[in-house]
């Protein structure tokens, strides 16, 4: 369908009426009768070919189609004389990609993620962070199209997220070079050491809390911090190991600014995307995903991550 075979009369009605959730209500504020204004509607799924709308009990919801549907006529009504401009400008349509990400997560495999688009001309990128629930919850309601995470979600009928495994990055143990001397054993300097620790419930936490268990350590907190970019400045402050995915410090340990010391035996922080099946899936979060395994899926088989 050309964009010159869309009727704008049909979309304003369409977007009317999903503000309201009722279709007397938005009748009343159009001033139409309630009759030309289901016409107008269906029309518009005709047009589109998908219901936009499904009824329960007086209220109308809306449908998948129906949210994304919603979403263009928000951005068309909003920004349709930026849309025209860029539009005569570029002469293609620019596709926008809404990810959403961990408030924790590092900030290098973030940009690492995101390298592929940047150089784009024809994508506009959306970042937003939160907790998981925020993200989630952003991600069924389909405003986000994609989520980065450390923390693979549970998936069921109702909440279909797919979970890929994006990569696995070793967890370091990383000081100061004034800090760690010579020293390089993990069980030496965790004896003599404070220590900065992510916070309870974070997945890193409780992985560094095992390892100190069966090295028979007790651990000396210098801080508990809930925000690796945080970890990371308080690390070159000189006055507390760190321990923390060595990609939140590539910059530094590249630089010397900090250095590690041995291996921390079996601690790795998994990144992974969630996505959730819909019909009309976001094609730059495909091809952003090509190659990366679905680890975790629920029963939306068939659709598209």
């Amino acid at each position: 369908m050309d964009m010159a075979d869309l009727n704008y009369n049909h979309l304003r009605y369409f977007w009317a009426v999903a503000q309201d959730g009722n279709l007397t209500r938005a009748a009343e504020r159009l001033n139409v009768s309630q009759s030309a204004l289901s016409v107008q509607i269906r029309k518009l799924e005709d047009r589109l070919g998908h219901p936009l709308f499904e009824r329960r009990g007086r209220q109308l919801h809306l449908t998948e189609a129906g949210k994304i549907a919603l979403d263009h006529a928000d951005a068309i009504f909003a920004t349709g004389e930026e849309l025209l401009g860029t539009l005569r400008e570029t002469g293609r349509t620019r596709h926008v990609v809404r990810i959403g990400a961990l408030a924790t997560l590092s900030r290098n495999f973030q940009i690492s993620f995101l390298r592929p688009l940047l150089d784009r001309s024809d994508v506009e990128i959306v970042l937003r962070s939160g907790s998981p629930i925020e993200l989630l919850g952003g991600l069924q309601s389909l405003k986000l199209d994609i989520v980065l995470t450390n923390q693979s979600p549970a998936s069921d009928a109702l909440t279909p997220f797919m979970t890929h495994k994006l990569s696995e990055q070793p967890i370091s143990l990383v000081g100061a070079p004034s800090l760690l001397g010579e020293e390089r054993a993990v069980v030496a300097l965790l004896t003599t050491h404070p220590v900065i620790l992510p916070t309870q419930g974070n997945s890193i936490r409780a992985e560094c809390d095992a390892l100190a268990d069966r090295l028979g350590v007790r651990l000396q907190i210098a801080a508990e911090v809930d925000d690796i970019a945080m970890m990371r400045l308080l690390a070159r402050e000189g006055f507390a190991l760190a321990i923390l995915p060595s990609i939140a410090v590539r910059d530094e340990l590249g630089s010397g600014t900090l250095i590690e010391a041995e291996s921390l035996p079996g601690l790795v922080e998994t990144f992974y995307a969630v996505t959730i099946g819909r019909r009309f899936p976001n094609p730059i979060v495909r091809s952003l995903l090509e190659g990366v395994d679905v680890i975790a899926s629920a029963s939306g088989a068939g659709f598209a991550a």
